[in-house]
């Protein structure tokens, strides 16, 4: 099993041509997948497995002993080799969301004395939040950022990424902004990072923008009281 999911080291492949290790009826595992399978708020990709004499949406990720089976619409059971095709336009809506929720979050971060996250969700409708632990906080000045970040997205910052160990991921902080759950480590024991050029470096498994320019500009929709600590702000791609 590699090390490094294969849409992080290639992200812009979205097909690919690959071989069947294990199939079942309605269930097939490759030997590799440009699929990004969910996790970190982020859905799953979308796409279609293709083969000699058919075709078949992909309609969710099943992990069984560390391996990602990809779960079909239908019963068929698939066998050699096989084109594995992501939705473009679905991908990269999820970049552009999760890049922007990563800007939320370092302006966020930067403002509010490092409130960490405690919850996230990216949706299909080109929305998503993000829960902060912000006891007493002005909702306006959450509602201000909107501006900085549209400033930040038309700054077009480049977008990097690495992987550190674990343990010295956890020794650094900030580098791990979630409350409650951190990223899983790759089999090698390292956590992904990545860094928004000269604003913020976080981990996070999740797939992103090269660039923040990229991403249309977004407006912050809401912002709800959640208890006693938690805001919860909803963006919109513009």
């Amino acid at each position: 099993m590699a090390a490094h999911l294969f849409c992080h080291d290639h992200p812009e492949t979205l097909t690919l041509q690959t071989e069947v290790l294990d199939a079942r009826p309605g269930r097939v595992l490759l030997a590799q997948s440009p699929f990004y399978t969910g996790g970190g708020g982020q859905p799953a990709d979308r796409g279609v497995l293709r083969w000699h004499g058919g075709e078949a949406t992909v309609t969710g990720f099943d992990p069984v002993d560390g391996q990602p089976w990809h779960v079909l619409d239908g019963a068929a059971e698939i066998a050699g080799p096989v084109e594995a095709a992501v939705d473009p336009a679905f991908r990269r809506m999820m970049r552009q969301l999760h890049t922007d929720t990563h800007i939320l979050n370092a302006l966020v971060y930067q403002a509010f004395d490092g409130a960490l996250v405690t919850g996230v969700q990216m949706y299909d409708d080109g929305t998503a939040r993000m829960d902060f632990d912000l006891p007493g906080a002005d909702n306006d000045r959450i509602r201000a950022l909107e501006a900085p970040i549209n400033a930040v997205i038309a700054q077009n910052l480049a977008l990097s990424f690495s992987y550190v160990p674990l343990e010295e991921a956890q020794a650094q902080h900030g580098l791990i902004r979630s409350r409650s759950v951190a990223p899983p480590p790759t089999t090698d024991g390292k956590i992904r990072i990545v860094e928004i050029t000269g604003l913020d470096r976080q981990a996070c498994g999740g797939t992103h923008l090269a660039a923040t320019g990229d991403s249309p500009p977004i407006r912050i929709l809401k912002i709800d009281n959640k208890g006693r600590h938690n805001r919860r702000v909803r963006i919109g791609l513009a």
